[in-house]
């Protein structure tokens, strides 16, 4: 027997309302936003957590001056058209590109997130 389930992940952001539409939209998932915390909730159950925090401080990837600490890998099936929509969600697409099978971005809060086709 599990000692606990793993129902969603949290990230710290300046305004989890603004943050949790950027990744709403991004995945087509149902956004529920409430002061100071924000929800989005995919169909099938799966559920992605914002919290806002005061002076948020984003992370430097991929410096470790500040660490990202974790990001986010999402599955597409074409990423120059993904590239286009995150974009214009507000995402902006970073320098440092490592990989050909994936492209880095950071949130509108500053989190790296991947657009991988792998």
């Amino acid at each position: 027997m599990a000692i606990a389930r793993f129902p969603s992940i949290v990230l710290d952001c300046p305004d989890a309302g603004a943050l949790a539409t950027f990744y709403g939209a991004m995945l087509d998932w149902k956004v529920d936003i409430s002061p100071g915390w924000a929800e989005i909730r995919a169909d099938y159950g799966q559920c992605i957590c914002f919290q806002e925090v005061e002076a948020y401080t984003p992370p430097r990837w991929p410096s470790q001056e500040v660490p990202q600490q974790m990001h986010l890998d999402v599955a597409v099936d074409d990423l120059d058209e993904a590239e286009v929509e995150v974009l214009a969600l507000g995402a902006t697409r970073h320098e440092h590109q490592p990989g050909t099978s994936f492209r880095v971005f950071l949130d509108p809060a500053g989190h790296p997130f991947c657009l991988c086709t792998d």
